[in-house]
C-alpha cells in the first residue's frame, strides 16, 4: 500500500474499533443475544470508506472491526464482524477496476454481507450454544437485519465520501476515476439506433418548431 493509503486505512481501522468499544450499551447499538444479532450505528462505514481506497485496505479495516466486536459482545458477533473482510475485498477489487461505488456496496457487497452473517449465526449459533431459537429462525432474522444495517449504512458511506472525494484525490489520485452514481451503459444497436432517429424526428416536429414556422409565415404576410 502508498504511504496515504495506509494512513487511512489506520485512521479507518481505528474508528472501527472505537465505534463498538464506544457505543456498546448505549441506544446506538442493538444487541439481542438470543438471536446473537447485533446493530451498531455506522459500524459499516469504515469498511464501506475503506473499500474506496484499495482492496488491502478493506482487509485491513475489516480485520480491526472484528477485533472490535470480539473485544466487546463474544466470538459468534466477531464471526459475523469477519465477513467485512470477504465484502469488503470482493467489493474493493470491483471498484478498483473501474465498477461504480454505488454497485460494489449494493450488488457486490451486499449479498456476500447478509449472507454471510446469515450463515455465520446458523452455523456457530448451535455449536456455541448462544442462540435461544431454531438455527434456521437466528439465521433468517440476522440476514434480513443485516440486509437493512447495510442499505442505511450504504446510504451514510455514500454521502461522506461525495464529501471528503475532493480533499482526498490529491493523496489518492485514483478516486477521482471512483464513480459515485449509479451509472447505466448504454450498448449501441439496431434499437438504440432507431431510437435516436425517432427523437430526431420527434424533437424537429414538435408544437415549438411549429410555431416558429408559423410566426416566420405570419411575418413575411405583412
Amino acid at each position: 500500500m502508498r504511504t496515504a493509503e495506509v494512513a487511512l486505512a489506520g485512521m479507518l481501522s481505528a474508528l472501527s474499533i472505537a465505534i463498538p468499544l464506544v457505543f456498546r450499551g448505549t441506544p446506538l447499538q442493538i444487541y439481542i443475544p438470543a438471536l446473537q444479532y447485533s446493530g451498531t450505528v455506522a459500524s459499516h462505514v469504515p469498511s464501506m470508506l475503506a473499500i474506496a481506497v484499495s482492496p488491502a485496505a478493506a482487509v485491513v479495516v475489516g480485520l480491526a472491526s472484528t477485533i472490535g466486536f470480539a473485544v466487546t459482545l463474544g466470538p459468534i458477533v466477531a464471526a459475523r464482524a469477519f465477513t467485512h473482510v470477504i465484502w469488503g475485498l470482493a467489493a474493493a477489487i470491483y471498484v478498483s477496476r473501474g465498477g461504480s461505488y454505488v454497485k460494489g456496496l449494493l450488488l457486490v457487497a451486499l449479498p456476500i454481507h447478509a449472507v454471510g452473517e446469515g450463515m455465520v449465526v446458523f452455523a456457530l449459533g448451535p455449536l456455541f450454544g448462544a442462540i435461544q431459537v431454531a438455527a434456521e429462525t437466528a439465521g433468517l432474522l440476522v440476514f434480513a437485519g443485516t440486509l437493512i444495517h447495510h442499505l442505511i449504512d450504504s446510504a451514510i458511506s455514500i454521502a461522506v465520501l461525495r464529501v471528503v472525494k475532493p480533499l482526498l484525490v490529491p493523496l489518492l489520485p485514483h478516486l477521482a476515476h471512483t464513480k459515485l452514481a449509479w451509472s447505466v451503459a448504454i450498448r449501441k444497436g439496431p434499437l438504440t439506433s432507431r431510437f435516436v432517429r425517432w427523437r430526431k424526428v420527434t424533437i424537429s416536429s414538435t408544437p415549438k418548431s411549429r410555431i416558429v414556422a408559423q410566426h416566420r409565415l405570419t411575418g413575411s404576410g405583412q
